[in-house]
């Protein structure tokens, strides 16, 4: 660990070297290592220590930025002329508010030392059962278990200054019979975050009773989604409508629908960076503190998330803290979301389904219209066919090109239980779901 004196140091080193009419520095350092895994045996292990150094300067209203893991002297010199000859370069940008003047920011607990101190040989043992599990019940296991630490440090030359370090482990794993498959994965950053045995014998229990599928007719089904696919369909709707540039730019599912009952009353969807049961960060990538968000409540949505270039664009609005790493197309998002939990469990919405299917996962999954958010893919890892209020067997993979926000309208009842599972930059908690209609438009041959 580099800690916060040394990180302070080098933000203000690099400022000190700008010439720049204002300038950003961002400081990551990450000592990650992963243990893979296929065919019930270990195949690698690996381990990284990085250490990054962002640089974004502006003049006047021309930006530029670059990047180095070169943190010698020369490094960082080279790194702040290769930012300022870039924004010399660049068209004046007229929309620039400038960098953010800083706020007071509340640390946030997200280090755990066991993590930090996780060894290739805690891995080892930690796959170890998930691979024994597997091969005893005559199955195929694969994936990977990651721990690590990271700190992130900003600063900027209004006087912005934070700094925060954080632990993770990561899980994921599937596991192959001969005509089925389970699939497992969390994320968290305690060691108690992530059961990997549990999460084993789940994966195995999965492709157990996946195995023999039959074929089923595509049409309109009433679904039970596990929170693996719900969570494909939060994370869908975080990039194509919850951000502020998507919003302004009318193309995003929230256009001329804030404050409108659009989805089911029972949907309530927040970012919370703070959350102790996600992947907390007290700041965004500018270095401003994150902010509670509820996007959508009740079914109606609230409005996107802000960085400071497009809270600039509002009159009244102000960052949220939801800033993306520079330099950035995508505009702010969420990166901690969480759909609140309902009073159902897993059980309840089998049991009060006459006839439906349950959808362990979405795979491949591809936006064809941000418009109700409309997404093409399929199932994967396990689907299974309910008939009066029971599983029936399981079914082969569907394909399907369904709108998210309509779908969403459809809740009939969403699950007590919230798992934590990553994604692009940070970490979702999401429940299992019962939709009364999901359209599948197509089968597969698995």
């Amino acid at each position: 660990m580099l800690g916060q004196s040394k990180a302070h140091d080098t933000l203000k080193r690099v400022l000190a070297l700008s010439e720049a009419d204002e300038t950003e520095v961002m400081l990551y350092v990450k000592d990650s290592a992963l243990t893979r895994f296929a065919n019930n045996v270990i195949h690698q292990n690996v381990a990284e220590v990085n250490t990054s150094v962002t640089v974004r300067v502006a003049i006047g209203k021309r930006v530029g930025v670059a990047s180095t893991n070169d943190t010698s002297d020369k490094g960082l010199v080279r790194v702040v002329k290769n930012a300022q000859t870039i924004a010399r370069l660049q068209p004046e940008n007229p929309d620039f508010p400038g960098l953010p003047e800083p706020l007071p920011v509340e640390p946030v607990d997200a280090f755990d030392q066991a993590v930090a101190g996780a060894s290739a040989e805690w891995r080892a043992r930690a796959v170890g059962t998930v691979c024994t599990r597997a091969k005893s019940a005559g199955l195929n296991s694969a994936g990977a278990l990651s721990t690590g630490t990271s700190e992130i440090a900003i600063a900027n030359s209004h006087s912005v200054l934070v700094y925060h370090p954080a632990t993770y482990i990561d899980l994921t794993t599937v596991v192959m019979a001969n005509s089925g498959s389970g699939y497992a994965a969390r994320i968290g950053w305690r060691l108690d975050d992530v059961n990997v045995d549990a999460l084993g014998q789940d994966a195995v229990n999965d492709a157990l009773r996946s195995q023999q599928p039959r074929p089923v007719e595509p049409g309109t089904y009433t679904v039970i989604l596990m929170p693996y696919a719900t969570l494909d369909i939060v994370d869908s709707m975080a990039y194509t409508g919850m951000g502020a540039q998507s919003v302004q730019e009318s193309r995003g599912w929230m256009n001329e629908r804030i404050g409108q009952q659009l989805l089911s009353a029972n949907v309530n969807i927040w970012d919370d960076g703070r959350d102790p049961l996600g992947l907390p960060r007290p700041f965004d990538y500018e270095g401003l503190p994150k902010q509670r968000a509820d996007i959508i409540t009740g079914g109606m949505p609230q409005g996107p998330v802000y960085d400071t270039l497009t809270a600039s664009r509002e009159p009244g609005k102000i960052s949220t803290g939801h800033a993306l790493p520079a330099p950035n197309t995508y505009g702010p998002l969420p990166l901690n979301l969480v759909m609140g939990a309902g009073s159902a469990t897993l059980g309840d919405m089998i049991s009060s389904t006459e006839r439906g299917l349950l959808v362990s996962r979405f795979w491949y999954t591809r936006v064809v219209h941000p418009r109700d958010c409309i997404i093409t893919g399929m199932t994967r890892d396990g689907l299974f066919l309910i008939e009066k209020g029971e599983i029936a067997y399981p079914v082969k993979n569907l394909r399907f090109t369904q709108g998210y926000v309509p779908a969403l309208a459809n809740v009939e009842s969403v699950g007590n239980e919230l798992w934590t599972v990553s994604e692009s930059f940070g970490a979702s908690r999401v429940p299992a779901l019962k939709l009364r209609e999901f359209t599948f438009t197509g089968a597969t041959e698995f």
